[in-house]
Formats: C-alpha cells, structure tokens, sequence
C-alpha cells in the first residue's frame, strides 16, 4: 500500500506540472489587456505600458511562466492584479465556503441517491422504482439555475421557510476560526448559529446536488442489480437471511465500487463548476472568485485558483482509489 501510495504522489507532479502549462497557455491566449481593463480604455499608453512592466507581462512567455512556477515552488502563490492582496490570504474564505457547499451538497447527493438506486433495484419493476428512475431523469435534465430560481419563489419568498441568499446573516455573523462557519460554530458552542448556517446552506447545496444525485441514483441501481443476480445472494436468501441484510450488507459492499467512482468524480466536478449555484445564492465560493477574475484579466488569480482545484481534484481520485481497498478485500495495492 504504502509503495502504491508513493506512486501515486509521484504521478500528481507531472500531472500538476501538465496542469500548469495548459492553464497558462490558455489564460494569456484570452482576448483583453489586464493593464487596460485595471486602469481603463482612456488611460495612456504610457500608463498601460509603465503598469505591464510592473506586473511583468512585457516579458516574453515563457520567462512568465518560469517566474510563476519558481514563486510557486516557494510557496507564493502569487499577488492578485485587481486587489494588490496575496492570492494564498484572499483565496481561503472562498475556497472554504465552497468546500462546504460541496461538502453538503454531495452529503445530500450520496444519501438520497444511493438509498434509492437500493430500493429500486431491491423492488425492481415496481411503482418505486419506475418513479425514482423517472425522478433521476429530471434531475439529469433540469437546469440548475431553473432549479436554483424555483427553490427560491418557493421556499424562501412564498412559504419563508429558508434564506434566499448569502452564506450567514449578516445580523448575526460568525467569529471564523477556520472559515468553515459549521466547525466555527461547533468549535464555538453556538447552537442558535449552526442552524442559521446550515439553512443558508440547504437551498443551495439542493440545486447543486441534484445533478450528482441522479447520476448516483442511477448508477447504484445498475451496479445492484449486476450483483443481486449473483449466487451468493440467492444462497443468502436461500439460508433464510432477512432481505435487509442481504441488501445492504452483503450486496451494497460490492456494488460500492462504481459508486465510489461516481461519487469521487462529481465530487471534483462541484468544486470547479458551482459558478451559476454561487451566482444565484449569492454564495461567496472560488466559482464565482475565479469568474470576476476572468473577467478582471487577473492572470495570478485565475492560474491559482484552477491549479488548487485540480490539486485537490487529484487527491479525491486519489483517496477513493485508495478506498476500493477498504470496501472490497480482494483488491491489493502493491
């Protein structure tokens, strides 16, 4: 395990290396001019001229990217252009602020869509299952920011169950150790806070989840049935053992495998992807922060802020490569 583990770390270098080069060559192929959209159409020449020169991009490609990757190796993570504010300091708030979104949103996703792919195949053919299939399907097909605006009509301006917008109220914020409000308020004791955190965080973490829902729903039913027609089954339910335990702990352990799979990658995809989500609620997550960069032209910002999200991309396949071990016994890293 622990040489298959090295590997594995071994492989990310080249792979981020990869990641960086593609990013830049990207990024400086965007149309625009930071220092004209920094100080504006009106501004001189020379001003544009003097501005690039301070920022460094009058120098050629290449040293660009030699530069950023010797600061990056030391651990700066750069300067944004916009802001004047080092990347590593900026970033953390909404960086932590869509770890949680994520983080509830695949909560919510895993729970629902595994408990019905179960029953749907456990009650294969029936009303159950045709209907949850058929719910799965919408969800699939239905535009998150459709969903996201509907959540909002109804939960929080008809029926005034849930907030609209934002991440905390305003009237009562949080004292952020970690800027993950939910620890902050555990760690801090304040009760009333946590469920003032955990409403901001329901609607949202809805809309983005359940795209990843469905597809969980979906794939678990089609993994369960492959192994509830197997022989060790029939001879379970043959020996009398009760449905529920055949169901769920004899066939689910190895059906897990290609949810796993599922759930590791929809879990990177919400991490990069939750900009219409983070839009639409007013969610200050590294979506929406790396959007207004891209508008902005803020090359450090944008470079950054993608290679963080593959770092931690890779280390989510990662563990749940190394989870396959933990569910299936049969499977040996060497």
């Amino acid at each position: 395990m622990n040489s298959y583990l090295l590997k594995r770390v071994m492989v990310l270098i080249p792979v981020l290396i990869g990641m960086t080069i593609i990013v830049f060559s990207i990024i400086h192929a965007i149309p625009g001019d930071p220092a004209e959209t920094i100080l504006g159409q009106k501004a001189t020449e020379q001003s544009k001229q003097a501005l690039r020169e301070q920022l460094g991009l009058d120098k050629p490609w290449l040293q660009q990217y030699f530069n950023y990757m010797g600061d990056l190796l030391q651990g700066d993570l750069g300067t944004s252009i916009r802001t004047k504010t080092p990347i590593a300091k900026e970033i953390m708030p909404y960086l932590a602020a869509t770890l949680e979104l994520t983080a509830a949103s695949m909560l919510f996703a895993t729970i629902v869509g595994v408990n019905a792919g179960i029953l749907s195949a456990w009650r294969q053919n029936s009303w159950f299952d045709y209907t949850a299939m058929i719910i799965a399907l919408i969800g699939v097909s239905m535009p998150i920011f459709w969903l996201g605006l509907m959540e909002q009509l109804l939960f929080a301006l008809k029926l005034h169950w849930l907030p609209s917008i934002g991440r905390m109220d305003q009237r009562n914020p949080v004292e952020s150790i970690t800027n993950l409000y939910i620890i902050d308020t555990i760690i801090a004791g304040q009760w009333g806070q946590l469920w003032t955190v955990i409403k901001h965080l329901i609607l949202p973490s809805i809309a983005l989840g359940t795209i990843p829902m469905a597809i969980i729903a979906r794939m678990t039913r089609s993994s369960m049935l492959e192994v509830m027609n197997s022989d060790y089954i029939r001879t379970a339910k043959a020996k009398g053992m009760s449905q529920f335990l055949v169901v769920y702990k004899h066939a689910l352990k190895n059906a897990l495998i290609p949810v796993l799979t599922v759930v590791g990658l929809q879990t990177g995809a919400l991490l990069g992807g939750a900009v219409l989500t983070e839009t639409i609620f007013a969610w200050p997550g590294v979506g929406r922060y790396i959007f207004e960069a891209i508008s902005a032209r803020d090359y450090p910002v944008i470079q950054t802020g993608i290679l963080i999200i593959a770092f931690i991309f890779v280390v989510i396949n990662l563990l749940v490569d190394l989870l396959y071990a933990a569910v299936d016994p049969r499977i040996n890293y060497k």
